[in-house]
């Protein structure tokens, strides 16, 4: 899709996305961290970022096939809310919006809000309060908060995982997982369209 034809949700998700890295700024000069400092480009963290994604893949896979009520309200709110809106949109287009979510995403959060907290509270303190606040802000529904608190921990955890910190991990998971779900979200979604008659 040519980006003179996005549609307002499409341009509005990328702005309301984008902005929470300039609100991490912000609040980062504030509180006198950057929230960039932790982002470094090496090959062991894009190897963790890529390979890190596949349990979030495998669990979201699951759930897709799961027949329980909660789960399946979050599978057809998902569905009602952006296959309307992304089903004609080609896969670069959402991979840009997964990777402008996750960099924001993850710049708020693991760059800013974790070691914010860190320093006043501890290491595990501010993994956990981080990710309180990261699963209210997803509350949806009360199981979407939950899987959020687990799936922030789960980052929060990956940006430490190599030889130093690095939120590139995080950022790379946070995309990539992003762009997969919406790509098997709007395939259901295009598979349940009515099919146009023949002729």
């Amino acid at each position: 899709m040519h980006p003179s034809t996005y549609n307002d949700f499409y341009k509005k998700a990328l702005i309301f996305e984008g902005s929470l890295a300039l609100l991490a700024q912000l609040l980062g000069w504030f509180a006198g961290i950057n929230p960039f400092q932790h982002i470094i480009f090496s090959e062991p963290a894009l190897l963790y970022g890529f390979f890190g994604t596949l349990p979030l893949f495998m669990m979201f896979i699951g759930l897709q096939k799961l027949q329980a009520t909660s789960v399946g309200a979050i599978r057809d709110l998902l569905l009602k809310s952006l296959g309307p809106e992304l089903h004609r949109y080609h896969w670069t287009d959402l991979l840009l919006l997964a990777t402008v979510a996750g960099l924001s995403e993850e710049l708020l959060f693991r760059g800013l809000l974790q070691p914010w907290l860190e320093a006043s509270w501890g290491v595990t303190a501010g993994l956990i309060l981080s990710n309180l606040v990261f699963g209210l802000v997803h509350a949806v529904t009360p199981l979407y908060a939950v899987l959020a608190i687990l799936v922030g921990i789960y980052l929060g955890l990956s940006m430490d995982y190599g030889v130093e910190r690095n939120l590139l991990t995080p950022v790379i998971i946070h995309s990539l997982y992003d762009f997969l779900a919406f790509f098997m979200l709007l395939r259901v979604y295009r598979g349940n369209l009515p099919k146009p008659p023949n002729g």
